[in-house]
């Protein structure tokens, strides 16, 4: 107000008062004296007598003046205010020196006072230094990475390598490694985490720098500084890539002031005396009520009142608020005057609707202040907020927190001021997501969580693979009585933890209101309107980590939107019968093509939008009624020429276009300040950055689409036959009303959400418990260890005793961490909520897939969260919670096992990433007995598509996904094939117990049953199938082969040599392919020997010989004495122990008594004829399995004197010679694997052996010699039984066979083959 002196008219705003005819009499203008009373009971003043007949009357007309002789009062003087403090330098503010006293790549926020570091190592000091006195300034902690704060001199000269602590006259405490720093390092202090505050001390008389931690000292860091002429100290700080802090030098109260230490910022104390009094008379006319009636003063509570129109009182206020309103913009007293009395008002307990106070007041802000002044107040006050809710430290009873809260929520009630904060504020100034984060204590002791859970507890029996058993049975009493006490403790946490997330969700569903209209729009569109622009942020910036919202805050506040949003859809479903309720709760279709809905640049299922809009666009009209229109189709085409052309740009970071330039980029690249961010600091000649495109439109079709922030509650909920969102309803989806449109929109964004990063940080908080079941482990090896400790050793046991306590104290601070994340994370709760989600997308899925091809414009987020979704369930909620507490679990099981059997190999999906995730689900649900019955649970026709989908030829494919698949339905039928780990790796620990792989065999006999079906039926599909998998052992394991020889070559050269790790990883991967595959023929076998043995199938005998062929390859290459193979197994390198004997012999043994053995007579003597003809057949390779290969095949060792090999992660690797006893090494024989091998195995390999021994005597003695010119000219192997036509060469059938599979011209002249005909010689030649 610019109004200074008397009388009653106010220049600022224009205020209509209640007339004589409007009111009665009695609250009309009161008499003069009564007036003059008032004025002086609200108005004070030191210097005028206390009784009131020698007082000065005071009234309207000059109030002003008495006012501001008021607040003239104990101010300053000139001299005083001019003053400045010895022993600084530099100008006020103090901001961070952005123009020239910074080093690498840095972002600064607006204010000057956010950092966040874009580079390697980047430094940024202050603008202003002390060299004398004692000063203080603070640095909240907003991540809790590598950095280190403190103070430096001018003369420091920073790098990339070298910062803040690493030079002669600079200083710094850096939390994450936990040392000191002053160009040598020591322990100091204690670890920070995001939300401390770390305050800097420099005492300049004594020498010394101190820090401190939330208010906490850690002692004198650094004694006799550098100290005299020249020499001063600017704060200053040095932090890695991503990490992020805010500096409060003073422009704000310190949070943990410290006695002796001045800010480096002179508080403004001439306001924050004006304000403190001003406010004091706003209490005074708050608590002081008229009685008109008898003119007197009546005190009253200040929470009872009301604003109600008194021109007396309305025309007081009015003048305080002259002089308070221009105050209430700085953000120093809006959070020390302002946030500390609406704070008191609210500090009697109760629910925020029982202190309506603070709703008067906001009213009273409205109409007294000018919009621009309320709009900065109360953007000030929600930072403020925010700021002190973020870096409150954890109370046990969270009580910083729940405080913080009330207020934001009882500011939020008000509901011009949450439209303004929705439109304005909430998420285009600041990370309101912050108010939805419960953070994680990363100091147990100081949250208090010691007293909150006295006594810790964790899993002690574990099984052979390091497992918790679980078993209540073995548990002693004393275990018992601990396990109970914590979970007591955990459900006491739990609760305090409960009240703020409902305080969060009902912040959350003031902002879905859809009913608050009589101020404009709702506040519900307006938050989804921002809610999708802070999507499309974080969707769009998915290569440029620091500008995405953090996501563990992503985490909780998809909690507490889901809360919020189910409550809202139930509160709907009760008001309008007709619609589902939110258990019922999906996507529709249309959403996805009808251009309502913006996914920005999201991959759809069909491709790229443009893309389909022209291929689809007849299906469009005719099932949705959406006409495309054509000049639509031509500028997306346009605009995808130009992201092409872009591309290059958008790999590389986003920005200014120079140094000093505005940066354009959404709010989340803000540190803690909360303000936006927008300067890019580089000390490169040239700024790294690019302009970011701008968000394109949302694609026009023929119906009314706008952006984003333009759509209004009509185009979402649509009115008068505009069916809004949900225009093009097709004809496959019902006509029954789901919800408030605008619901179905936020409930798609959650989905999107959780796709963006709320899965992967579910996925990083499992490491706690992972640490805490590594260290209950070692706790109980290192007890065991004590036990049988003998007496005579006491230094072993002392140190046994050492680690035990380590151990311990670990475990106690672990467990009480664990309670606290499973409290806010992994909650039953939350369990239910991400259940929810999974059901949703699976009904999504489901509607949309009915609509035919229109399911193209799925986007692909939503397939993803189903499996995503379903593997949190399954991997990070258990097994703390049980999934058989979930509502239609099993029945959920078997719907999306059928998603994921439909669509692993749908047409309509065109993105390799999706599918290969769509294989993978499909691979790991198979692993699981639970999930494998609920694949046996869906229809039978989509479990045999599944089947021919899996048995499709394997090239022009990705096919080890499929290949795995069927090893997995076979796994536990097979020969030698139970083992859940090979026999070799029992000993080592698995690096996850809980991956497929190593899950326990539970084959399906169902689906086995459908494949061999398929494959005795279909003649032409099984000789395709089989022909590739055959292909694919040739190629796997001739690579592997390869590659051994590589290795073996490595370790044989007399220099040192370097084994990749990579090639190593990629030689066992081979080994593990060729092995499967087996397994896979072992299975085809078994199910269907007459695919082989039948002879009058087209393809068998050549598919026989092909795996005649193949077989004895392998067992030559793996059995054969002194041989590569053995070289290499005996090398143990790392990266190749899962390369064996055990798993490739077996599994070719497998194969070789299906059709030797288990088979009718016919087909064994074909099988051993084929066998035996194959020119590597060698008998002995036979013999080699039951370990009677002869005497020399018991020294397998290698004489070679090769020098060590060096694995490029510097891994030393010796040569078989150089292991001391590696000669005496025993030779592989099935009768040394007991507990793998069966009596009955082993007596079938016998018996085939015995058949082999006999039949290859008969077949030398009937064999006659051969002559070279009958032999074929392809592989010299076989005699020539085949003639081509019409070109009349000739070869052995095999040879033919095998050639005309891939190519019909002639092996020799190139001629086209019409026919293949039986050659046999004729008798006189």
């Amino acid at each position: 107000m610019t109004s200074k002196g008397g009388g009653t008219t106010l220049t600022r705003r224009n205020y209509r008062l209640a007339s004589d005819t409007d009111k009665p009499k009695a609250t009309g203008i009161v008499s003069e004296k009564f007036l003059s009373d008032y004025l002086h009971h609200l108005f004070p003043s030191t210097t005028e007598p206390a009784v009131a007949s020698l007082r000065k009357p005071v009234g309207f007309q000059d109030l002003g003046s008495h006012l501001e002789r008021l607040l003239c009062e104990g101010e300053p003087t000139d001299d005083g205010k001019d003053q400045t403090i010895e022993g600084r330098l530099g100008p006020q503010p103090v901001v961070l020196d952005h123009t020239s006293g910074f080093e690498g790549l840095l972002f600064v926020d607006d204010d000057l006072l956010g950092v966040i570091g874009h580079s390697n190592f980047s430094s940024i000091r202050a603008t202003t230094c002390v060299y004398k006195g004692k000063w203080a300034y603070e640095v909240l902690i907003s991540s809790q990475g590598l950095m280190q704060i403190g103070w430096c001199t001018l003369n420091c000269r920073f790098n990339q390598e070298e910062g803040v602590g690493d030079t002669p006259d600079s200083y710094a405490y850096d939390g994450n490694r936990v040392r000191k720093w002053n160009v040598t390092t020591t322990n100091y202090g204690k670890s920070w985490a995001a939300g401390d505050i770390v305050s800097c001390l420099i005492d300049l008389d004594e020498g010394t720098i101190t820090f401190c931690l939330n208010g906490q000292s850690l002692g004198t860091a650094f004694t006799d500084i550098k100290m005299g002429p020249g020499i001063a100290y600017f704060p200053a700080i040095s932090l890695s890539f991503k990490e992020s802090v805010a500096f409060n030098f003073g422009s704000r109260p310190l949070r943990y002031p410290v006695d002796g230490y001045l800010p480096l910022q002179n508080p403004p104390t001439a306001d924050l005396l004006k304000a403190h009094k001003l406010l004091g008379y706003v209490k005074n006319v708050l608590s002081t009520a008229l009685d008109l009636q008898e003119e007197r003063l009546v005190e009253k509570d200040i929470s009872g009142w009301r604003l109600n129109g008194e021109p007396t009182v309305l025309i007081t206020l009015a003048h305080i608020f002259n002089h308070f309103a221009p105050l209430m913009c700085k953000v120093y007293l809006v959070e020390d005057v302002l946030m500390n009395f609406l704070l008191g008002i609210l500090e009697g307990g109760g629910s925020v609707d029982e202190h309506p106070l603070i709703q008067q007041l906001l009213d009273l802000f409205w109409l007294l202040m000018e919009e621009y002044e309320v709009s900065e107040c109360l953007k000030q006050l929600m930072m403020s907020l925010l700021r002190a809710y973020r870096f409150s430290p954890i109370i046990p009873d969270l009580g910083f927190q729940i405080h913080y809260l009330r207020l934001t929520t009882a500011i939020l009630r008000h509901e011009k001021s949450r439209k303004y904060l929705l439109s304005n504020v909430l998420f285009d100034v600041m990370r309101s997501v912050v108010f939805f984060y419960i953070k994680t204590p990363l100091r147990v002791k100081e949250a208090g969580l010691e007293e909150l859970i006295p006594t810790t507890w964790w899993p002690t029996h574990f099984d052979k693979e390091g497992k918790d058993e679980r078993e209540p049975k073995d548990e002693s009493a004393d275990e018992r009585l601990r396990r109970r006490a914590y979970e007591r403790g955990c459900q006491r946490l739990k609760k305090r933890i409960e009240v703020v997330e409902e305080l969060q969700v009902q912040i959350l569903k003031l902002l879905l209101n859809n009913k608050d209209k009589t101020t404009g729009e709702a506040s519900r569109y307006i938050f989804l309107n921002k809610f999708r622009k802070f999507l499309q942020e974080n969707a769009s910036n998915r290569g440029h980590p620091t500008a995405l919202c953090p996501p563990e805050y992503m985490v909780c506040f998809l909690h507490r939107l889901i809360t919020a949003v189910r409550t809202c859809w139930d509160e709907g479903k009760r008001k309008t019968p007709g619609t589902i309720n939110s258990e019922a709760a999906y996507v529709p279709p249309q959403l996805f093509y009808n251009g309502k809905v913006d996914y920005f640049d999201l991959q759809r299922l069909g491709g790229l939008l443009s893309h389909l809009k022209k291929t689809l666009k007849d299906d469009l009209a005719s099932k949705a009624n959406v006409i495309i229109d054509p000049a639509e189709i031509q500028s997306t085409s346009m605009d995808d020429l130009d992201e092409d052309e872009e591309n290059g740009a958008a790999q590389r970071p986003f920005g200014a276009a120079a140094m000093g330039g505005a940066l354009a980029r959404p709010s989340w690249l803000s540190s803690p300040t909360l303000g936006r961010a927008n300067r890019f600091l580089s000390t490169a000649a040239v700024s790294l950055m690019t302009p970011r495109r701008p968000f394109t439109q949302p694609e026009k079709v023929k119906v009314r689409t706008l952006a984003v922030e333009q759509r209004t509650e009509e185009d979402i909920e649509g009115s008068h036959g505009n069916d809004g969102l949900l225009l093009g309803r097709p004809m496959e989806e019902p006509e029954q009303p789901i919800a408030d449109k605008s619901l179905l929109e936020i409930v798609d964004g959650i989905v999107m959400m959780y796709n963006l990063s709320v899965h992967q940080q579910l996925g990083k908080m499992v490491v706690v418990s992972d640490d805490v079941h590594e260290y209950a482990v070692a706790l109980k090896d290192t007890e065991e260890k004590i036990a049988r400790c003998p007496v005579r050793r006491p230094d072993i046991l002392d140190e046994l005793q050492k680690s035990q306590k380590v151990f311990a104290e670990k475990l106690n601070h672990l467990s009480r961490r664990l309670a606290w994340i499973n409290a806010t994370v992994y909650s039953k709760d939350k369990m239910f909520d991400i259940y929810w989600l999974l059901c949703v997308c699976i009904r999504t899925i489901e509607h949309a897939d009915n609509t035919g091809s229109l399911f193209a414009f799925a986007p692909e987020f939503y397939l993803n969260v189903a499996m995503n979704a379903y593997s949190a369930l399954k991997n990070y909620f258990s097994p703390a919670n049980s999934m058989d507490e979930l509502p239609g679990y099993e029945e959920t099981l078997a719907q999306l096992a059928a998603i994921l059997a439909k669509h692993f190999a749908d047409p309509r999906i065109v993105g390799t990433d999706i599918k290969d995730s769509l294989m993978q689900a499909l691979a790991s649900y198979v692993c699981y007995p639970q999930s494998l019955r609920a694949v046996e649970r869906i229809p039978e026709e989509q479990r045999v598509a599944m089947m021919r989908n899996l048995l499709a030829p394997y090239e022009q494919r990705p096919w080890a996904q499929t290949n795995w698949i069927l090893v997995r339905l076979w796994r536990g039928c097979g020969f030698g094939y139970r083992y859940t780990r090979l026999p070799h790796l029992l000993k080592t620990k698995p690096e996850d117990a809980n991956l497929p792989s190593l899950q326990k065999p539970c084959p399906s006999l169902l689906l086995q049953k459908h494949m061999a079906e398929l494959l005795s039926m279909d003649k032409e599909m099984a000789a395709s199938f089989l022909n590739s998998v055959l292909n694919q052992l040739n190629w796997a394991f001739s690579e592997f082969i390869g590659m051994i020889q590589e290795i073996q070559q490595a370790a044989e050269r007399p220099e040192r040599n370097f084994v990749d790790t990579r090639q190593l990883k990629v030689c066992a991967t081979c080994f593990d392919l060729s092995v499967s595959l087996l397994r896979v023929l072992e299975m085809t076998v078994t199910l269907v020997p007459e695919i082989f043995i039948d002879w009058s199938r087209p393809s068998a005998e050549l598919l026989l010989r092909r795996l005649a062929q193949l077989l004895n390859q392998v067992l030559n290459r793996v059995t054969a004495e002194k041989n590569l193979f053995d070289r290499v197994v005996n090398l143990r390198l790392p990266g190749l122990e899962s390369v064996d004997h055990y798993p490739i012999l077996v599994a070719v043994t497998g194969i070789l008594v299906r059709i030797l053995v288990d088979g009718d007579r016919q087909g064994m003597s074909r099988a051993a004829s084929v066998l035996l003809s194959d020119p590597c057949f060698q008998l002995h390779s036979i013999q080699h399995l039951l370990g009677e290969g002869g005497e020399s095949s018991s020294a397998t060792a290698v004489t070679s004197t090769a020098l060590p090999v060096v694995g490029s992660l510097g891994s030393s690797v010796t040569s078989v010679a150089s292991a001391p006893g590696s000669s005496e090494r025993k030779h592989f024989s099935l009768h040394s694997y007991k507990d793998y091998i069966s009596e009955d195995e082993k007596y079938k390999v016998e018996l085939m052996l015995a058949f082999l021994t006999e039949e290859s005597k008969q077949a030398a003695a009937s064999t006659a010699p051969t002559c070279e010119e009958d032999l074929c000219p392809i592989c010299y192997a076989h005699s020539i039984s085949a003639i081509f036509k019409p070109c009349s060469h000739k070869s052995c059938k095999a040879c033919i066979n095998q050639h005309l599979m891939n190519n019909k011209d002639c092996f020799f002249c190139k001629a086209t083959i019409t026919g293949v005909e039986d050659y046999s010689k004729p008798q006189g030649s």
